[in-house]
């Protein structure tokens, strides 16, 4: 086996985690190909003195269920994965690639009803548990990502294998600055749009949530929203891939939403609750070692010198003040063109941080 897993799993039950003797730990191996990363992982957490609970979960699993079930059954959040939030001290998310397009077939309105359960149980998780998450390559991610399998496995080890607590320290350093700011103004290719951070708290995700990791973000104050801001890189959300999106707000209140692909699938995820119009989520990509788009949000989000905003859920922890059952992050790349301002001030253009 790669001796790479057992590097990135020490730094998820060591590191990301820090696993304690005693502690419980729920790994949740999605797809098969996630094997190599969960019996390093499993052994990881054995060797911290944890209880490790392997759970297996697969987008082929959850077709046959948009396939075949009834609004009841869709609608119904599992409740052994629900218990698993409650029991774990930690979750540790080993997320293997799927097919893009498995869900396809299934009717929108059918997928957004499990999206909304599936929600229910992302929600235990951030509440009940210290959680992070991985994307683990594979040929379908590979082929999402429109390379080979090789050299999108060596970016992901790139990515992951870093000397984190050197970029955790210049990370923090950006974060405390921009806590110093009232208002954040971006301007790019189809966009112009501010809102106001004032007394919010920045965070530097640092691979202790995700991994690969690296973006600093906050929750801006929904009510002052204005403006407008279109994407180059396609949403995707529950495996569809909604193009050319562009939201525009008044007063935090979202006025349009379109996009070229999926136009009544957006409509219905921005409507799911009354948090899904809503940015819960601003944040700055700040990766080196991620450098390709592979229309996957984990890995996605953390391309340094983009940004990306999250409709639905805010963070709590970073003043923000509201709920949701969804939130959707949505990359728009500023390596070429764009601006963020800082209370007027210059602080990103094209691809960097000037701070």
């Amino acid at each position: 086996m790669d001796k790479r897993w057992y590097q990135l799993a020490d730094i998820l039950v060591n590191y990301s985690t820090t696993v304690a003797k005693g502690e419980k730990v729920m790994i949740a191996m999605h797809e098969v190909e996630t094997l190599p990363l969960a019996r390093a992982t499993y052994e990881a957490v054995i060797k911290a003195g944890g209880y490790p609970q392997i759970q297996f979960l697969s987008e082929t699993l959850r077709h046959s269920l948009l396939q075949f079930g009834s609004d009841e059954q869709l609608a119904w959040i599992p409740e052994i994965e629900a218990y698993g939030m409650e029991w774990a001290d930690v979750y540790i998310g080993l997320r293997g690639a799927h097919n893009l397009f498995e869900l396809a077939d299934i009717p929108s309105e059918k997928l957004v009803i499990n999206q909304r359960a599936m929600g229910k149980v992302s929600g235990l998780r951030w509440e009940k548990t210290r959680w992070t998450l991985v994307r683990v390559p594979n040929e379908a991610f590979a082929m999402q990502a429109e390379t080979d399998v090789e050299t999108i496995t060596d970016m992901f080890f790139n990515a992951c294998l870093i000397d984190w607590s050197s970029v955790s320290k210049d990370w923090h350093r950006i974060a405390s600055l921009l806590e110093k700011g009232k208002e954040i103004h971006i301007v790019g290719k189809g966009t112009d749009l501010r809102f106001s951070v004032a007394g919010r708290k920045w965070v530097a995700a640092d691979g202790r949530i995700n991994m690969p990791d690296g973006e600093i973000f906050t929750s801006p104050d929904t009510d002052t929203i204005n403006g407008h801001i279109e994407f180059d890189f396609p949403g995707v959300f529950g495996g569809r891939l909604m193009h050319n999106i562009r939201f525009e707000w008044d007063h935090g209140k979202l006025v349009s939403a379109t996009s070229s692909t999926h136009q009544d699938f957006l409509q219905s995820v921005v409507n799911t609750d009354a948090g899904s119009s809503l940015i819960g989520e601003f944040a700055i990509g700040t990766n080196p070692g991620v450098n390709r788009f592979c229309k996957d949000i984990l890995i996605d989000e953390k391309i340094g010198g983009t940004i990306h905003i999250a409709m639905g859920r805010s963070f709590p922890e970073c003043g923000g003040t509201y709920n949701s059952s969804i939130h959707w992050d949505i990359v728009k790349d500023m390596r070429k063109e764009g601006t963020i301002f800082l209370d007027g001030k210059k602080v990103f253009e094209n691809g960097r941080m000037l701070l």
